[in-house]
């Protein structure tokens, strides 16, 4: 093979690389997509957790939602009241901070308290369970008890304490990541100051829950007589409390002749020098 012209070959290939190269570094020039330096400094405030809580999959989709689609700036309940600061600043809005809340689990149903159908042995999964008659307690409407939301819970909220799921307070951000992985819809995010809450979702009538729960509410309506402002009504056969109203005097909890309306100062008293006073039972 002649070497002239192998040489001239490869010179060729060279220029003719170099020139492409320099035409596809102009393109990149000419069409790049500048991205917004706001994008990464709202990155750099959020949690970075990736929760969901916002709405959107991830901090970045949820940075990007208020910078490019205008999303409100107060979505985050991780970060809560600073990082709404930090967001407004940035984009240069005025936001109303969120009221902060907590997840509570509306259920006393423990084992003491509850009546079971059958020894579950098996997966661990509520989701899974509940196909088999919504798990081994009685009661249809009540906490499984298999910790799916334990399990969920990226903060470490959330653990079972005798086949019941508590939440401690102090660790909750409110995303509600466990609300959505209850497969009973008893978990629900309530004002974190509220003082009253009902701890029972059974839409059971009253002589069906006495049978399987020892706690449950049945509906007798003596919460919603006395309640002066008015902030509790019966849906489902069971006592719903509106926080708008809710001043958190505690007639209701004090009246309530099953005692499952809870008060934050009962909780304390159940377990004042428990090791890890996280239960909201």
């Amino acid at each position: 093979m002649d070497i002239v012209a192998v040489l001239i070959t490869v010179a060729v290939m060279s220029v003719l690389g170099a020139v492409l190269a320099t035409a596809l570094a102009f393109a990149g020039k000419i069409f790049e997509v500048k991205k917004d330096e706001r994008i990464e400094k709202i990155i750099q405030i959020l949690p970075g957790v990736n929760c969901g809580g916002c709405g959107y999959t991830g901090c970045e989709k949820y940075a990007e939602a208020v910078v490019k689609n205008g999303e409100e700036v107060n979505l985050c309940t991780v970060g809560g009241g600073p990082a709404v600061d930090s967001l407004s600043v940035i984009m240069g809005v005025n936001a109303e901070k969120k009221q902060r809340k907590r997840a509570q689990v509306m259920c006393r149903g423990t084992c003491e308290h509850v009546k079971m159908k059958y020894d579950y042995v098996g997966l661990d999964d509520c989701f899974s369970v509940s196909k088999l008659g919504n798990g081994p307690k009685e009661c249809r409407y009540g906490c499984i008890g298999l910790g799916t939301c334990v399990k969920e819970c990226i903060f470490g909220a959330i653990k079972i304490k005798d086949g019941l799921a508590v939440v401690d307070y102090d660790k909750c951000r409110a995303c509600g990541v466990c609300v959505n992985s209850c497969p009973q819809g008893i978990i629900r995010l309530v004002p974190y100051d509220s003082s009253v809450w009902v701890c029972c979702s059974s839409g059971e009538k009253a002589p069906v829950t006495r049978e399987v729960c020892d706690t449950g509410c049945i509906g007798c309506g003596t919460c919603k007589r006395v309640c002066p402002e008015n902030a509790i009504e019966l849906e489902n056969n069971v006592a719903v409390i509106d926080y708008s109203r809710c001043t958190g005097c505690g007639i209701c909890s004090e009246k309530c002749p099953r005692k499952i309306i809870c008060m934050k100062e009962i909780r304390s008293e159940m377990n004042s020098g428990k090791e890890g006073d996280d239960s909201d039972i």
